[in-house]
């Protein structure tokens, strides 16, 4: 007598995507839109805090980000990637925080351990030195600006995968980083010279980008 089949291991079976995800929550699942949030919540953390420089700020609106995207996932119509909805969100969240109000300065000991804490760096004088200098610089650009620079220049987004996010032209993402960058050239011209900087910025967008 054959014995019955073995069925297939997590690993054997398909993953589920974010659009599945998606769907089951917007038919009911209670447990799909937890998932999702264990799938995202990092980057969009990484986004948020990088945009908005303060901590508490960020956690705010990350989580008014999901509570929208919980309340909001049946007007999701598949133009764009789950994740690309998802920062959508995040960023909208953070710019209407910065519209609304002024951040409270952060302590630059308070941002670099909340970073470290969700997204984990090398413990490295000379980057941790870089990563604060850069995240006060960014402090001093309009919203628009550093939002791009945020996504194009430290989560390693492409210009298009940008300009999905923040539902503008590719060029008007373009212009955006160029005059942010004319902006901060001035204020971190001391650390162009500096390998830390590139570590910082395009390493670690690298990373949360494609961990």
């Amino acid at each position: 007598m054959n014995s019955p089949p073995e069925p297939p291991s997590s690993a054997d079976r398909p993953a589920v995507t974010d659009a599945e995800l998606l769907t089951a929550h917007i038919n009911g699942d209670p447990h799909a839109f937890s998932e999702i949030v264990k799938r995202h919540r990092d980057r969009m953390w990484a986004v948020a805090l990088r945009t908005l420089g303060d901590p508490d700020e960020a956690a705010d609106a990350v989580q008014d980000a999901f509570v929208s995207a919980y309340r909001k996932a049946s007007t999701f119509r598949g133009e764009a990637a789950v994740t690309t909805w998802l920062h959508r969100i995040v960023v909208n969240a953070c710019l209407d925080r910065m519209r609304r109000k002024s951040v409270r300065p952060v302590a630059d000991d308070e941002l670099i351990e909340a970073a470290e804490r969700d997204t984990p760096m090398p413990d490295q004088t000379g980057e941790r030195e870089v990563s604060m200098e850069v995240s006060a610089a960014l402090k001093l650009l309009p919203t628009d600006q550093r939002a791009a620079l945020v996504l194009v220049d430290m989560m390693g987004y492409s210009v298009e995968d940008a300009a999905q996010v923040l539902e503008v032209p590719s060029g008007t993402v373009k212009s955006r980083c160029a005059r942010g960058r004319a902006k901060l050239a001035p204020i971190l011209s001391h650390l162009r010279n500096r390998s830390d900087l590139s570590r910082v910025s395009s390493a670690k967008g690298a990373e949360l980008r494609d961990g």
